[in-house]
């Protein structure tokens, strides 16, 4: 057999035992993206009805070593649901890697766009785009209203530190770790230590929440999906890293993700979630979010030098860290501090 018949195989056994029912699988395909987890998708009849859904599985290495296992994201993903959050629904989770060659979990399939340059560019998108400000704040509202106690796993500040000083103190860990010596991002730390706003009260943070991890259909906002990174931090964070131009792909002169300008969903958040927003707290967050990226782009071409988990994806996104310093400095002359 080969290896996609010995998934298959796999997969249809596991499903058929959490099921209890006759599991035949009719498709599977590997879907686009994918840098930090493997993505299938999947329709498979379950006795004889027809289920379209989503395998997300571990890859050999990870992107961020505190990035959430498959049994935390699933788990979230459930109170998210819960909660009202427009998510897929979690199915099945297995953390046994002899099954598919790494542990794993099973959503429903939701139909629409994910990938960042087609939701920016497609014209039969053009009414989503449109939407999706206010969508956009509603959801972020909603997932940060979500009560982060019971899950103990969450990634949360140091005592006595503030969720800057510790995003600030990772990113330099990581810079050491791969004994890169980069003087723009070891100014732009430094400048952020000098400059960080205050601390909001703390909230759950999806931890990702952007164009390209959010599933676009016609009518808007879908799902929000990848919550690997979710943690326990300062709202205002999302709120910038969403607006970095990365996450334009290509429409720079619209900060909200290539589709909106900033201020209106600024103002629909603070209508949804009640909360008074600094905008210089959110210009210095999407400040700091280039350079985290930066330096995570960096950690993911060393992935594929390294020979652990060769890829021309993670090869490339290298070359993206010099855009996001030279973005990093941009903001800095711009805030004028």
């Amino acid at each position: 057999m080969t290896a996609a018949q010995i998934f298959i195989q796999n997969l249809t056994d596991f499903l058929a035992a959490e099921s209890a029912q006759t599991v035949v699988i009719t498709d599977a395909a590997p879907l686009a993206g994918g840098a930090s987890r493997d993505m299938w998708r999947i329709d498979a009849t379950f006795d004889g009805t027809l289920n379209k859904l989503v395998v997300r599985r571990d890859l050999p290495t990870v992107m961020v070593e505190s990035a959430l296992t498959r049994a935390d994201e699933f788990a979230l993903m459930s109170a998210a649901d819960g909660a009202g959050v427009n998510v897929a629904r979690p199915r099945y989770l297995c953390a046994d890697p002899s099954v598919l060659g790494g542990a794993f979990f099973v959503m429903d399939h939701v139909d629409g766009v994910a990938i960042g340059r087609k939701v920016v560019q497609m014209p039969e998108l053009a009414d989503a785009r449109a939407a999706l400000p206010a969508h956009m704040a509603l959801q972020l509202a909603r997932i940060h209203a979500i009560d982060p106690t019971p899950f103990a796993f969450l990634p949360r500040p140091s005592i006595g530190s503030t969720p800057a000083y510790d995003a600030i103190q990772q990113t330099r860990a990581t810079l050491d770790a791969l004994a890169v010596q980069n003087p723009i991002f070891e100014f732009c730390l430094r400048w952020a230590e000098q400059h960080a706003p205050l601390p909001n009260a703390l909230t759950f943070c999806h931890g990702d929440f952007r164009i390209g991890n959010l599933i676009i259909d016609a009518r808007g906002l879908a799902a929000v999906a990848d919550w690997e990174f979710a943690h326990v931090g300062d709202p205002d964070e999302e709120l910038g890293y969403l607006c970095m131009r990365d996450w334009r792909f290509g429409v720079g002169r619209l900060r909200l993700g290539g589709i909106a300008h900033r201020e209106p969903f600024l103002q629909a958040y603070e209508s949804t979630s009640g909360r008074v927003v600094s905008r210089a707290s959110v210009d210095f967050w999407e400040f700091l979010g280039n350079v985290r990226w930066g330096v995570v782009c960096l950690s993911q071409a060393d992935r594929h030098l390294s020979g652990r988990d060769p890829s021309v994806e993670l090869a490339s996104l290298g070359r993206r860290s010099v855009e996001m310093g030279y973005e990093a400095l941009r903001m800095i002359e711009a805030m004028g501090v």
